[in-house]
């Protein structure tokens, strides 16, 4: 699975961007994050997306519209931590330890990330947090697997590198918008 997660910041175009990498088989879903955006700035680009997409969108803030718009699912993260009351979508979360993932991994989410894999293309001084041995030794203790996805410092041409490390797919931010 390859998810495409947006910039924090709005730009021009951005909604065609969002529907080519989904309509073009380069995206499963897109997770829409901006952290810093109001929620009537979430609909509106909610609006200029065609609602034969929805159902591959997952937003990290403002959930209620994931239900308003019957989006895939939500993104948890600690602006908000539960899914909003009356959610029965997809529900995922981000971990950034192993520790961290093996307690996720008791919960019913749809998948997980784990990062940083790579040192970060968007996110400057955000170095890998993982050796190969760290990710050999996850995989074989059944940490890392389909459920798991691969984010930080992943482009497009690693995706046959991370599927190989055991992972379900990845999360690519920096690599899709340049």
């Amino acid at each position: 699975m390859i998810i495409v997660i947006t910039r924090p910041d709005f730009f021009e175009g951005e909604a065609a961007k969002i529907a080519q990498l989904l309509q073009s088989g380069r995206a499963d879903l897109v997770h829409i994050r901006k952290p810093r955006a109001s929620q009537s700035e979430v609909e509106q680009l909610l609006f200029s997306i065609p609602t034969e997409l929805y159902s591959r969108l997952v937003l990290h803030d403002h959930h209620s519209l994931a239900i308003k718009y019957g989006l895939r699912g939500v993104h948890l993260n600690s602006r908000n931590p539960e899914p909003p009351a009356g959610w029965s979508g997809a529900v995922s979360i981000s971990c950034h330890t192993l520790s961290e993932l093996s307690e996720c991994r008791r919960k019913p989410y749809a998948y997980m990330s784990l990062s940083p894999i790579f040192d970060s293309i968007s996110k400057r001084g955000y170095r890998s947090a993982f050796s190969a041995d760290d990710i050999a030794a996850a995989r074989s203790q059944g940490l890392i697997d389909e459920r798991v996805m691969a984010l930080g410092g992943i482009t497009f041409d690693k995706i046959t590198e991370i599927k190989e490390m055991g992972f379900g797919g990845a999360m690519i931010l920096g690599d899709a918008w340049r």
